[in-house]
């Protein structure tokens, strides 16, 4: 069957290969076994279950939480001629009916429906008599009580799925879930420790970067005077705050629209549909916006305020870069606005006040890191960052050139905190320093304190940067009050036993030559870019012609590549990114009308050669090297084997081929192929220390003749890529 999912992806979607797990995943669920999908936005999630959808005979029911999310599913689906319909409260008597009797009528694959419309009675009445193959819980992180994101009417699925289609496969689907909400996911709908597919949390096409909220709305505009004509989301702490930033980017002329639970329903269905659709390029909202969104081309997603945790700063960071092109994600942060969240925090109680407490503290660790940003954020999610530096953060791209010597400063800092009892904040302290004669000051007589006047050299602004850069670092924390605490490593530095050295001015959000230059591949530095805004232009009037959102005619990948590789006909789009057989039929033509246009007015030659060679890419690679390189990207021994109509030990075979020629091999799968205890992987392991790993036959018999030949192959693998990976260490 993985064959068929594989015709599927091709033909139907347009892609030519999964991405890491996704076949798993799949075999496993058309193997009718259910399955825990834990997948970072926008790392193919919904394919998942969609094309088991498209080979199951029955119904796919998929539960979402937000509309959004089903009406922005169900028109990309149709979009491959996939009849997917969806059941909520938007839906008016008329369109509620005939999707209704699209279900009835077996005409529809895909279902999308919110929890609390499947608890209804009525719903239950109308699939009982209907054969429900696949059962798919979106945004199952909803389910636990751990998670930040909490709804009651998720614990009830279990019950629901148990009583209305107990055959169904059944697949819960989430991007954020700490190993805590997994495990209450699967207690919940009763999986099995084998039935959970993890794919890596990191997103490396995204930049991530942090600045010290200083002139915020002055910050947002330097940002967004490098972001000419790009679609992107700033995130604001409250309905008043995201008022304030839209009026104040509409009046510098930005295309920009407000979103929040102030506005009517109709307002913001309006102002997102246009986001969506291209026909605004900036929303400013609060928290209530995003959760589903597919528009792959957000360049952007900003938070001009710090949201509550790291799960939610996650799921918002991703609704950028969906289409895998480098996007940029940027926090203004300042401890304000963790006074702001912490404030609210003290209004919880119990369990949900220690929660959000332990989030809270794990992401201002995640912003106060000096490490690569990527580390704490995957530590957070359970998965280790193998890598020292990312390379797409600002920490790994911080010039050792721009780090000073603060240690006489900090010194004079420390030493006014310290004579000041550390019972004062920030104002108080660089009062003093600067020698204000200031009524407080005078007051209680700290203008007689040796430290009064002794930081004159510097500015205010420069004394609050270093007060900021000391918490950062850990020299310093505030107290219950704000007030300024000297830390261990604070007394250290007052003592002369440890310098201070860091970077003072962190408030600029624009990106640097070096930040921007930052890009994922060739197609992306070099593609056309006037070409590509012509194309843009096309798509959009084709798109408000049919009345859906852009991007699901072609994503702006597709569009890079036509700018890049320059086709001549209809044949030479099949190989680019997205474009499948449907979608070929019905935009090929005018897609490849633009591109002769543009390239007989400008005497330009197509890549016909570099497109051909992509065509034949896949087909021109040595068999080892495509099995080889199939397993590096997640696919596994047995699928390879299925795949390719052959034995496994064939494939272990073609691996070996590939280990020997120097290439690396993921030790993970195949450790994941055999079925042999850790204590009888060892064994085997300690014979070929001793033997060699060409003796199979000494190992057969050490083993008593009780271990296959096939098992002891695997084995055999491991040994070979474990012995070729430490040599190169």
């Amino acid at each position: 069957m993985i064959k068929e999912a594989k015709a599927t992806l091709k033909e139907t979607f347009g892609y030519d290969t999964f991405r890491p797990l996704q076949e798993d995943i799949i075999s496993q669920v058309l193997k009718r076994k259910d399955a825990l999908v834990i997948m970072p936005t926008g790392g193919g999630k919904s394919l998942c279950y969609q094309i088991p959808a498209l080979i199951f005979d029955g119904l796919t029911v998929v539960v979402s939480p937000l509309i959004s999310l089903m009406k922005d599913q169900v028109e990309q689906l149709r979009e491959f001629d996939i009849n997917a319909v969806h059941l909520n409260s938007s839906l008016s008597p008329e369109a509620y009916g005939y999707n209704r009797r699209q279900v009835l009528n077996g005409k529809a694959k895909l279902l999308y429906i919110a929890p609390e419309t499947l608890l209804m009675d009525k719903t239950r009445e109308l699939l009982e008599n209907i054969k429900v193959d696949l059962f798919a819980v979106d945004e199952a992180h909803c389910i636990s009580e751990w998670g930040h994101d909490f709804r009651p009417d998720y614990r009830e699925l279990a019950r629901v799925r148990k009583e209305i289609f107990p055959d169904a496969t059944c697949m819960a689907l989430t991007a954020t879930a700490t190993p805590r909400v997994r495990e209450d996911i699967k207690k919940t709908l009763e999986f099995g420790e084998s039935e959970e597919f993890i794919a890596s949390f990191d997103r490396p096409n995204l930049f991530l970067k942090i600045a010290d909220k200083e002139d915020a709305t002055n910050q947002v505009l330097d940002f967004l005077y490098t972001r000419k004509n790009q679609s992107g989301i700033i995130y604001c702490i409250s309905r008043r705050q995201v008022d304030e930033l839209y009026q104040a980017l509409d009046d510098e002329g930005y295309s920009v629209k407000p979103y929040h639970a102030g506005l009517s329903d109709r307002d913001r269905a309006i102002n997102q549909r246009q986001f969506i659709r291209d026909d605004v390029q900036i929303i400013v909202a609060t928290i209530a916006f995003g959760m589903g969104i597919n528009k792959p081309n957000v360049r952007f997603v900003m938070h001009y305020d710090m949201p509550q945790n790291i799960e939610q700063y996650y799921q918002q960071i991703g609704r950028a870069g969906r289409d895998g092109l480098r996007s940029d994600c940027v926090m203004l942060f300042s401890y304000n606005d963790r006074h702001k969240i912490k404030y609210f925090i003290n209004k919880k109680e119990g369990q949900e006040k220690e929660v959000a407490e332990k989030h809270l503290d794990d992401l201002v660790k995640f912003i106060e890191t000096k490490k690569c940003r990527r580390i704490p954020l995957m530590k957070y999610f359970g998965e280790k960052y193998t890598k020292d530096e990312c390379g797409m953060c600002d920490n790994c791209l911080s010039k050792e050139e721009d780090v000073e010597d603060f240690t006489l400063q900090a010194q004079k800092l420390l030493k006014c905190i310290s004579e000041l009892g550390e019972s004062f904040g920030k104002t108080q302290v660089i009062n003093v320093l600067r020698g204000s004669k200031a009524q407080k000051v005078l007051e209680l007589e700290h203008d007689k304190l040796s430290s009064h006047g002794s930081g004159k050299e510097w500015s205010k602004n420069q004394w609050e940067q270093l007060s900021r850069m000391l918490i950062r670092q850990d020299y310093l924390s505030k107290g219950e009050h704000a007030e300024l605490v000297i830390e261990e490593k604070g007394h250290s530095v007052l003592k002369g036993d440890e310098n201070v050295y860091g970077t003072l001015d962190r408030t600029a959000t624009a990106m640097s030559t070096e930040e921007a230059s930052r890009v994922a591949s060739e197609v992306e530095a070099k593609y056309d870019e006037d070409l590509f805004e012509i194309l843009r232009k096309e798509r959009k009037q084709m798109a408000d012609e049919k009345g859906i959102p852009p991007y699901t005619i072609f994503p702006d990948t597709t569009l890079m590549e036509m700018a890049y590789y320059y086709p001549k006909d209809k044949e030479h789009l099949l190989p680019l990114y997205g474009v499948g057989e449907v979608k070929l039929k019905k935009y090929g033509s005018a897609f490849i009308g633009v591109i002769k246009k543009y390239t007989a007015e400008h005497d330009i030659e197509s890549k016909e050669e570099t497109l051909q060679e992509k065509a034949e890419e896949l087909e021109n690679v040595e068999l080892h090297h495509q099995i080889g390189k199939a397993f590096n990207a997640g696919q596994s021994i047995e699928h390879l084997a299925e795949e390719h109509g052959v034995k496994e030990v064939t494939i272990l075979n073609h691996l070996k081929d590939y280990l020997k020629e120097g290439n690396d091999i993921r030790l993970d799968g195949i450790t994941d192929a055999t079925s042999l205890s850790l204590r009888q992987q060892d064994e085997i392991i300690k014979i070929f220390d001793e033997k060699g790993s060409h003796m199979l036959k000494v190992v057969y018999d050490r083993m008593k003749k009780k271990i296959g030949y096939d098992q002891i192959r695997i084995m055999q693998l491991y040994y070979m890529a474990n012995e070729a990976a430490e040599k190169k260490e």
